[in-house]
């Protein structure tokens, strides 16, 4: 018994020496900071570029104030704090933040901590010169994001410090560091952030620093980011965030053949610089608290009901499943009328085929023809059947599910199913009368601006649309497969000329008038949307030129009215201003009526 008492404490210190001194490497990192330090070299973050290769996004050197709690001796507070230029108080309070495990879990006080961030380059020099009276404290070299453009914030995103969960996820970050927050520094991070290096420098027996620890064989070097090419021309982004001042909306613009964007606007929006610095967790959270809601990407966030703009994909549906030809014609009597049923339409010729239906967005030409295909009994079998058809061709076309842009925070709009509506009016008790509204983009369909703008892009390519991208070009490596993605709706190719050739009408003699050019064959697609919570919404979607296109637009202006008042002369201004590089003298007054327009005074908001 005395042998087996023995045997098991013996067994019990070399558990306890195995843990000490192999499994826990607690006590070699305090061992190790007693000899080395470990001062981390960050990498310089990738830089942006536009498409043009116009410099949007550089960096700026910043220097935060770290310390190592354990070799902080008795110093001047106040010496120290006219160098820094905070107060005593304010000191304090940092140092006592810095020691709460609930605020910092990362907290030892034998490893580096963060005092302060973001010194100004005078309180820099300041506190070099007297850094030899601060022992323990040292000065960390860090990168801040710069901006030439005051333009493009929701795309571009922004950098901020890591929280614990970043921590936890990626073993890459400690405390302190920062990552890429929203935009494509967040989606683009693991590109653009690079690789930290190491400086391991060596401690005497009273933790000075005497050096490099054995002339840096052990530092590692920063390998900075990779640079970006933006898809953006950022002064068409500039132009475009212009037009939509004092408006709430969005405005999207596509390279159909490429599916690059072109500009991605969301109004209200800001100016990138607001979050960087010492400032930004202020102007963060007066930006949270602003009604307006200027850090919502309307562009990629925003579920509208795309009014009018979603005829042309009941066009394409009603000549795919041949339901209607291009001389198919339906009735309009200011409107559709069935069965005491009534929506409304505004005066033109009728009976009329598929073509001026476009061009004058006749409400009953597209009612009559969803009523054909979903009461169409005898060729589906039931009401749910052709529905549900009809819905696997919304969906092919981009529409009730993300498209998949390379940003992140998109939402997928919403195209309602069979089981909707079994569950709204009962299994079999629906018909095309009870949900006539979704045949002219009302009712429960909702779109994002990014999905409108997919459409003209499919019209224009005339049957398939390459996922939408914002980034063009990544330094020394390509853009993930998933962003270029060649995508091919159920809808046979040669369909998609007669809507073209329709949504050309609609701009040479219909609701588009004012897009009309002289030397660009311009074709669009009005929309106004019936909004239940106040003035309807103003919409456009188009392309051009009618051949070989170059640019597809979608502009959605909330509370502004008809379609053709505001949707079209802001996308027809983006069009031509891509294409010929400037706006010519006659359509100044144009261009001068949308920039100073305001229709954020009809939202029911104010800024703040």
């Amino acid at each position: 018994m005395i042998g087996g008492f023995i045997v098991v404490i013996a067994v019990i210190y070399l558990l306890r020496l195995f843990n000490l001194q192999v499994a826990d490497s607690k006590y070699k990192e305090y061992a190790d900071s007693n000899a080395f330090l470990r001062k981390a070299v960050y990498p310089s973050r990738g830089i942006i570029y536009d498409r043009d290769g116009r410099l949007v996004v550089y960096n700026q050197p910043a220097y935060d104030v770290m310390m190592i709690p354990r070799d902080v001796k008795d110093f001047d507070t106040l010496d120290f704090c006219r160098a820094v230029g905070i107060t005593r108080d304010e000191l304090v309070k940092r140092f006592d933040e810095m020691r709460d495990r609930r605020r910092n879990p990362g907290y030892s006080s034998y490893s580096p901590q963060r005092l302060l961030t973001h010194l100004t380059a005078e309180d820099y020099g300041r506190l070099q010169e007297k850094l030899y009276r601060f022992p323990g404290f040292y000065i960390q070299k860090r990168i801040l994001r710069e901006y030439n453009y005051k333009a493009g914030a929701n795309v571009l995103g922004n950098i901020r410090e890591v929280n614990q969960k970043d921590i936890d996820k990626d073993e890459y970050y400690k405390p302190g560091d920062y990552v890429g927050d929203i935009g494509i520094e967040h989606t683009y991070e693991h590109f653009l952030r690079g690789t930290k290096g190491v400086e391991v420098l060596m401690r005497d027996a009273l933790g000075r620093i005497q050096g490099r620890y054995e002339e840096g064989a052990l530092d590692r070097d920063a390998v900075a980011g990779k640079n970006i090419k933006l898809s953006l021309n950022i002064e068409l982004q500039q132009y475009a965030e212009s037009l939509m001042v004092n408006k709430k909306g969005a405005v999207v613009a596509i390279e159909p053949s490429t599916g690059e964007i072109l500009c991605l606007v969301s109004a209200p929006t800001y100016d990138p610089s607001l979050l960087i610095g010492r400032e930004r967790g202020n102007n963060y959270n007066k930006m949270m608290r602003d009604l307006d809601k200027p850090l919502f990407n309307r562009a990629i966030q925003a579920t509208y009901p795309p009014g009018s703009t979603f005829k042309p994909t009941q066009g394409l549906i009603l000549l795919e499943e041949g339901i209607i030809n291009t001389g198919t014609m339906f009735p309009c009597s200011h409107g559709f009328i069935s069965g005491g049923l009534r929506v409304g339409c505004h005066g033109h010729g009728s009976p009329l085929p598929l073509k001026p239906a476009l061009q004058t967005s006749c409400n009953a030409y597209f009612c009559w023809g969803f009523k054909a295909m979903i009461d169409k009994r005898g060729r589906y079998g039931s009401s749910a059947n052709a529905f549900d058809i009809w819905k696997k061709h919304m969906v092919s076309m981009g529409y009730g599910y993300k498209l998949g842009i390379d940003l992140p925070g998109e939402y997928r709009g919403f195209i309602p199913n069979v089981e909707f509506y079994n569950k709204a009016y009962g299994d079999g008790h629906w018909s095309a009368n009870t949900i006539i509204s979704v045949a002219i983009g009302q009712g429960e369909i909702l779109a994002t601006p990014l999905q409108i703008a997919n459409l003209a892009a499919t019209i224009a390519n005339r049957g398939h649309y390459v996922t939408p991208h914002v980034v063009k070009e990544i330094q020394d490596t390509v853009v993930p497969a998933e962003y270029l993605k060649v995508n091919t709706p159920t809808i046979a190719s040669h369909w998609y000329n007669d809507i073209a050739e329709g949504m050309r009408m609609a701009v040479t003699g219909g609701t588009c008038r004012v897009a009309n050019l002289t030397d660009i064959e311009v074709c669009g697609k009005t929309g106004t949307a019936q909004n239940p919570h106040g003035r309807d919404h103003s919409a456009f979607m188009g392309f051009a030129p009618y051949q070989n296109p170059k640019i597809a637009v979608a502009v959605y202006v909330e509370n502004a009215g008809f379609g053709a008042t505001f949707g079209v002369p802001i996308g027809a201004l983006v069009m031509e201003r891509y294409l010929r590089g400037y706006i010519p003298d006659d359509r100044k007054y144009l261009e001068e009526r949308m920039l100073h327009s305001n229709t954020i005074q009809f939202a029911g908001t104010k800024k703040h």
